[in-house]
């Protein structure tokens, strides 16, 4: 540990089941706790980059009741008094919101600063990683911004949120740091290719640093209710249940990053995926016949670019193209590669059908 992370606590945003991960990503098996590379689960992953630099007792991890007990078994690490299990899932604001809470009380009123990040994303560049979030937390500590990792964008990606930058306000770590002019949604493919090409835009990664009292501000300006809600469970915990509810249901990118003012970001090329669907996974899997895969055998004929994993499987294809092909345990799914993004619809169809226990 170094100076620079003193009064720094990290909080780990694990609420998501990874529907389009299905039917490898199930309610008692999410997303978090596969191990995508093979070598280690993502959950994990994630602690374990933050930890030469935040001690365990300053690393909080907020995740949903169903997805409590996979998540403790991985985190042994950590104190157990650090796996705040939200009673209902209503998005990532009030997550953030009562990782502030928390972070006041165990930081006794200094003003600290406070590491979102998403517990599911694969990063190569670990030791660059850190070193940039140490300069974002002097960053939000020197300015009381909103500070949000741009990713230097590699592809015209149609599936993540960009981020429109504007001038720099100044250096941190030898770092320039951006404002953020605005935040912009998933755009169409032709727009994507113009966001790359021109250079001023940066992928939304989801990893925000920030201090409590720019957080606590930010909450009141933009998500009064939730604030509220908030103040009352800080003087009455023992009403979680009760208060969690009363809560605006928001994303914390749309409930307060887009809409506040003083919001900055720091360029960055950290070899990251977020490896949010399967193909966004293919980029990981070694060479297969046919495409990339993960199997006992696959054996092919005339096929080619096709994603298939199937572990412990053999895998025959025959005169196909682009498809994804996942075999896990009693389902089998196939769906054409560019339909990966979709799988999540799926798992509404069985959930109407009424098997919950294919989910």
């Amino acid at each position: 540990m170094t100076d620079r992370s003193q009064d720094v606590f990290v909080l780990i945003i694990a609420g998501g089941r990874g529907t389009r991960f299905w039917p490898w990503s199930r309610r008692g098996l999410p997303k978090q706790c596969l191990s995508v590379n093979g070598e280690t689960t993502l959950i994990r992953a994630t602690v374990d980059r933050v930890l030469p630099i935040v001690p365990a007792a300053r690393v909080l991890v907020v995740t949903s009741a169903e997805m409590a007990e996979p998540l403790r078994a991985e985190l042994g690490m950590l104190p157990p008094e650090n796996l705040l299990v939200e009673p209902e899932g209503r998005n990532t604001a009030p997550a953030v919101g009562w990782g502030v809470l928390e972070v006041g009380h165990r930081s006794h009123g200094r003003n600290a600063v406070m590491i979102v990040l998403p517990s599911d994303h694969l990063i190569r560049e670990e030791d660059e990683l850190r070193d940039l979030l140490l300069d974002c937390a002097e960053a939000a500590r020197a300015t009381n911004a909103l500070v949000t990792i741009g990713l230097v964008p590699t592809r015209a990606e149609t599936g993540y949120g960009y981020l429109e930058v504007g001038g720099a306000l100044g250096s941190f770590g030898d770092r320039p740091f951006l404002r953020v002019s605005r935040f912009v949604e998933k755009p169409d493919a032709e727009l994507a290719a113009s966001y790359v090409a021109g250079g001023v835009h940066l992928w939304n990664a989801g990893m925000f640093v920030f201090t409590v009292e720019a957080m606590r501000d930010a909450f009141r300006q933009h998500l009064p209710r939730t604030w509220t809600a908030l103040e009352q469970l800080r003087a009455h915990p023992e009403r979680l249940v009760e208060l969690y509810n009363k809560m605006d249901r928001i994303s914390i990118d749309y409930g307060v990053m887009e809409r506040h003012s003083h919001v900055l970001t720091v360029r960055a090329e950290l070899g990251w995926s977020d490896v949010g669907s399967w193909e966004a996974l293919a980029e990981i899997l070694p060479p297969v016949s046919g495409g990339v895969g993960r199997a006992a055998l696959v054996v092919s004929h005339e096929a080619q670019d096709n994603v298939v994993f199937a572990p412990g499987q053999t895998v025959a294809l025959l005169g196909v193209e682009g498809l994804v092909v996942v075999q896990v345990g009693e389902v089998l799914m196939v769906c054409p590669r560019d339909r990966a993004q979709d799988v999540r619809a799926l798992t509404v169809a069985l959930e109407q059908l009424g098997e919950r226990r294919l989910l």
